[in-house]
Parts: C-alpha cells; structure tokens; sequence
C-alpha cells in the first residue's frame, strides 16, 4: 500500500503507551483482518509468558486489527509475537505440503483407472 509521497506503508505498527513496561503492547496490522487475527491470537496464546492476548477490528470498513499482548515475567510482547508469527507459519506450510501431497496422489490414482 503506497503513502501519499509514494512510499510504502509499513503492515505492522507497534504502539506502546508512555511508562508502560514493553510487555504490554498493542500491534496493528494493516490490511488483515479475522482470518490472521484469529488464527495468530490462539498461536500466542499457547505461550506460558503470555498473561492476556486479544485483537479487535477497528471498522468493518477498515482493514486492519490493533492486536494486543500482555506478558509475564518481564518478557517483551514483540516475542510471543514474533513466536506465533513462526509457528503460525509452519501450521500453514505443513497444511499446504499436505494438501499437494494428497491432491498428487488422488491425480495418480485418477491416471491409473484412466489406464
């Protein structure tokens, strides 16, 4: 998504409040929406350093999410972030290998009684 002086807009923004520790963030996503935001707050989630994760959509007409994380321990929210960014990735990966996989042999299997 281009600015207005023709440069590229950042998708991930990090907002902190003044005097908050960096374990307590919210991150906004532009161009995403309940499919990633979703997905990505049952990823982070999953971590034990994670105290509170939710994301909200501002307006339906808008296509971003303010996504927040709150850690324990002294933990920086940027790594159950960064964390479930990755793993969320390797769910996806796996699922698409998957499903090449058995489209493949389906294919194969269609070829043989074609024979």
């Amino acid at each position: 998504m281009a600015g207005v002086d023709g440069e590229k807009k950042s998708v991930l923004e990090m907002v902190q409040a003044d005097g908050t520790d960096e374990g307590c963030v919210t991150f906004v996503l532009h161009e995403e929406d309940h499919t990633l935001g979703n997905s990505l707050r049952y990823m982070v989630m999953k971590s034990l350093d994670v105290d509170f994760c939710g994301y909200s959509i501002t307006h339906p007409s808008e296509s971003k999410i303010n996504f927040r994380i709150q850690t324990r321990g002294g933990v920086p929210a940027v790594e159950p972030l960064r964390r479930g960014l990755n793993e969320l990735s390797d769910v996806c990966q796996h699922v698409l290998n998957t499903f090449q996989r058995s489209v493949s042999e389906f294919r194969s299997q269609q070829e043989d009684v074609m024979d």
